[in-house]
């Protein structure tokens, strides 16, 4: 193993001053050793020589994340010659629409959400991606197609073309529970929806309870509902219904959708189906919710909620021994594969060149993912990582349901108008919960929507 362009006579370990890895070490990480898979990194170093050129990005991480989002770049500032610069901001969707419309746009820009970089390449202001990227994507991203019709926008010419490429993943179709708790009580983990259905009915057979469910949020309150409702609609409809949904093709108050809100009201409004009863679903507070889960003996056995919600547990918390996941299961009987709901960020052109296309062929390799694997805090959908470079048990078992995805969607609500997915929606769930029907929910929704146009 060559690492390119060090200088004469250094050594083959490059230690990166950045990171702290959970032992307290910083990320070091050796061409050709450990998990890591360093093949195709010569290959690409020997055929991107960018020597006295400059390679600038742009992106939502700060702090903590830009410093492991760094190690990758001095990787590829080694491997290439470039002068490699990211910069991260608080206030980034604001600024790269300004910089692009004053023409002063980094090379690449790492957007949180597609709805913002389809909104530029309408107005002409990101490049597509280079040819072959779609056909890469789609055979080595699990789900990649849907990866491909994710970042597949319509430009200023009408043309569709493939403008992104997803580099961070996060997920959401999870039910987090007590291993001792199901344990003690023989329960099985549920490998379809049906079985989660049966479970739930054991549970307070037995006399428990089996779900906790908040949906409050502040200004926000609602959302959590909304996960719930799109992850319903992957598993009781095509993903072609879900986009027809999201994009208003199809209307908010279809009986489709009216079936999907009453799959969540399966769960959240029944009585004996919720700690506290359902009354206390839309004032209980999303970050207090999974409280339950932890009391002796438990308030509730399940909480469905995204990979980010372990910051809310009781201090000292341990994922895999305290508290365990599984993935939300799809209805056996709709034979919909395993689809799965989440986010995640894109890479885009924003200001094309020699090095922007480099950048994006490095991002193809799965060592540039695994190195940020192996920092933690981050998934990826790409189906060549090894995932032993995860740095914990918990992020594996979550990379392994990315790579058994069979769909891939984004949260619709961060999809949809800001006045429909971050307030006509929200809001609607909370009087759904409250007592409304889901269909005058669904149709007030709507209604909100047809007055946008």
């Amino acid at each position: 193993m060559i690492l390119n362009r060090l200088a004469a006579g250094t050594a083959m370990t490059l230690l990166l001053a950045g990171p702290a890895l959970a032992d307290g070490h910083t990320a070091v990480f050796t061409p050709g050793e450990g998990p890591l898979d360093w093949a195709g990194y010569d290959a690409f170093a020997e055929a991107n020589d960018l020597s006295g050129q400059s390679v600038t990005v742009t992106g939502p991480w700060t702090g903590d994340e830009k410093a492991k989002f760094d190690v990758i770049m001095a990787f590829f500032a080694d491997a290439t010659g470039a002068d490699v610069n990211y910069s991260g901001s608080d206030s980034f969707e604001q600024d790269i629409v300004i910089s692009a419309r004053a023409g002063s746009a980094p090379n690449l820009a790492v957007f949180p959400q597609p709805g913002l970089a389809a909104d530029m390449a309408s107005q002409g202001l990101l490049t597509p991606l280079p040819d072959g990227t779609a056909e890469w994507v789609s055979e080595n991203f699990s789900a990649g197609q849907s990866w491909v019709d994710l970042a597949t926008f319509e430009g200023q010419d009408g043309e569709e073309d493939l403008y992104g490429m997803f580099y961070r993943v996060d997920l959401k179709s999870l039910v987090w529970y007590n291993p001792a708790s199901f344990d003690e009580n023989g329960y099985d983990i549920p490998e379809t929806m049906e079985e989660l259905k049966e479970l739930t009915d054991q549970i307070v057979a037995d006399g428990g309870t089996p779900w906790c469910i908040g949906l409050g949020s502040g200004a926000a309150t609602g959302w959590p509902a909304t996960d719930w409702v799109e992850d319903m609609m992957l598993r009781t409809q095509p993903p072609e219904v879900y986009d027809a949904w999201v994009s208003n093709e199809m209307s908010f108050d279809a009986s489709e959708v009216v079936a999907a809100i009453e799959e969540f009201g399966y769960f959240a409004k029944n009585e004996d189906y919720v700690s506290g009863g359902s009354q206390a679903v839309a004032s209980t507070d999303f970050r207090d919710s999974p409280a339950g889960l932890f009391a002796i003996p438990p308030d509730c056995y399940m909480h469905r909620q995204a990979s980010f919600i372990p910051a809310f547990f009781p201090e000292g918390t341990v994922v895999g021994e305290d508290v365990d996941f599984f993935y939300f299961p799809a209805y056996e009987a709709n034979d919909l594969g395993s689809p799965v709901l989440g986010a995640g960020t894109l890479f885009a052109i924003t200001d094309p060149s020699e090095g922007a296309n480099a950048l994006i062929e490095f991002m193809k390799l799965p060592i540039a993912h695994e190195m940020w694997m192996a920092q933690g805090g981050f998934l990826t959908a790409h189906g060549g990582v090894n995932l032993d470079a995860y740095q914990e048990d918990s992020q594996r078992a979550q990379g392994q349901i990315l790579q058994d995805a069979t769909t891939f969607r984004f949260d619709a609500s961060d999809l949809m108008p800001g006045e429909i997915g971050a307030g006509a929606f929200w809001t609607g769930m909370v009087d759904y919960v409250t007592g409304a029907s889901a269909e005058d929910v669904a149709a007030g929704i709507q209604d909100r929507w047809d007055a946008l146009n």
